[in-house]
Order: structure tokens, then C-alpha cells, then sequence
């Protein structure tokens, strides 16, 4: 087994050299992986985050909704937002292949607003910072993307149970100890909305951002085999 680009050209490196570095790394990942469990639109995913950090447990860790690789990339090709709930991942994913399909990606949690509501109401600012975003109209058909805060899965499952939510896809890989196994299990038992998770503790904004990436790749293997 080894990497295949397919072809893309927008969501690849810049220069020749950091092409062939990259494809060189997907290719040892895929060798030293062997056999696994994924499908074609899933293990191109997991392979990038296992690129991004060095942790083959992410093979196995991994589970997808059966509909989130496609939603994902349905999504991406219609331009959606990608609402975060730290900043650090509105920062890792890269603007120009974000530009290439008219994709915006949003954070709110170091609003003003944001804090002080959090604060008056003994809150978590990741709980008030996806408030303000459905607010805003952001998360229905939105790619949502928890890296670091339980707390803003849990909102977001919320409002999908309470309130009717629509997000096109959950990235939901909060890393740490409080919460963050439980908001990853509740999640996944949702079918109505798909979603990608990282079973247990481990997880994390670089974790989120590879696999944003990955996606952005898949949806650009779409949109040239139309």
C-alpha cells in the first residue's frame, strides 16, 4: 500500500520538496500500518493524523459515523463555515486551501461577550462561545470542530438534542481528562448527525486541524472526479 495524491493540486504543499516530503511520510505511515479497518474516504483521515503526530494508536482510536467522510466533503464543496472552539485551530488550518473553496472558519472564545457571560453565569467560555455562534447562524451546516473543550461538545450536543441543530459534520476530539472521554461517547451516539471522533482521553486542536485537512483533500478528489 502506498500514497497516491490523486492529483490534487489546491490542497497539497507549496513546493515540490515539501510535496515529496509529505507524500513520502503518508507513504511510510501506510507501510508500517499494513491491513486496518478503514474505508478509502476514512483512512486518508486517520493517516493524516497519525502524520501530524507520530502516534499509530490513532489507528484503531479513530471511529467515524458511516456518512462523515461524504458529508464532510459535501459540506467543504459548498462552502460551509468551520466553527472552532479554540483559536489555535482557526490558525493551524490553512487559509489558501480554506480560500480555494470559499470556506470561513470562525472561534469566539476570547469575545468580550463571550467572557463575561461565561463568568456571570459560572460557566465554561467554550459553552457561551458555540451559544454565540448558533446565534449567528454559524453551526447549522457548519463542519464544527472541538479540539480542546468538552464543554463546547457537550453545548453542541445540546443543541442538536434540545433545540433542532443541523451541523453537516462534528469533528469532536477534545483532549484531557475532565469530561473529554464522556463528550466523545455521548457524541457517538448520535446518528442524526455524522461525526468523527478519537475514542478516550487523547485528542487535540492538532489532531482537529489534520483532520480538517484531510477532508479538504477529500472534498478536492470530489470535485475532480465530477
Amino acid at each position: 500500500m502506498s500514497y497516491n495524491p490523486q492529483g490534487n493540486t489546491a490542497t497539497e504543499q507549496m513546493t515540490k520538496l515539501g510535496q515529496a516530503i509529505e507524500h513520502e511520510s503518508f507513504a511510510i505511515v501506510d507501510r508500517e500500518v499494513g491491513e486496518h479497518r478503514y474505508g478509502p474516504s476514512e483512512w486518508p483521515v486517520v493517516r493524516r493524523m497519525i502524520h501530524a503526530t507520530a502516534d499509530f494508536e490513532f489507528n484503531g482510536l479513530t471511529r467515524f459515523h458511516p456518512n462523515a467522510a461524504a458529508a464532510g466533503s459535501r459540506a467543504i464543496l459548498a462552502g460551509c463555515p468551520i466553527v472552532a472552539d479554540v483559536e489555535m485551530i482557526c490558525v493551524g488550518v490553512s487559509k489558501p486551501r480554506l480560500a480555494h473553496f470559499g470556506c470561513s472558519v470562525h472561534h469566539f472564545i476570547s469575545d468580550d461577550d463571550v467572557i463575561a457571560d461565561a463568568k456571570a453565569a459560572n460557566s465554561t467560555r467554550a459553552v457561551f462561545a458555540m451559544r454565540k455562534a448558533h446565534r449567528h447562524g454559524l453551526l447549522d451546516n457548519a463542519i464544527v470542530a472541538v479540539g480542546n473543550a468538552p464543554t463546547a461538545l457537550l453545548e453542541v450536543i445540546r443543541l442538536i438534542r434540545d433545540e433542532g441543530l443541523q451541523p453537516a459534520l462534528i469533528v469532536g476530539m477534545p483532549v484531557g481528562f475532565v469530561s473529554a472521554e464522556e463528550s466523545k461517547a455521548l457524541l457517538a451516539t448520535l446518528d442524526t448527525v455524522p461525526w468523527i471522533i478519537t475514542d478516550g482521553r487523547k485528542g487535540g486542536s492538532t489532531l482537529v486541524v489534520a483532520a480538517l485537512h484531510a477532508l479538504l483533500a477529500l472534498a478536492e478528489q470530489q470535485s475532480r472526479g465530477r
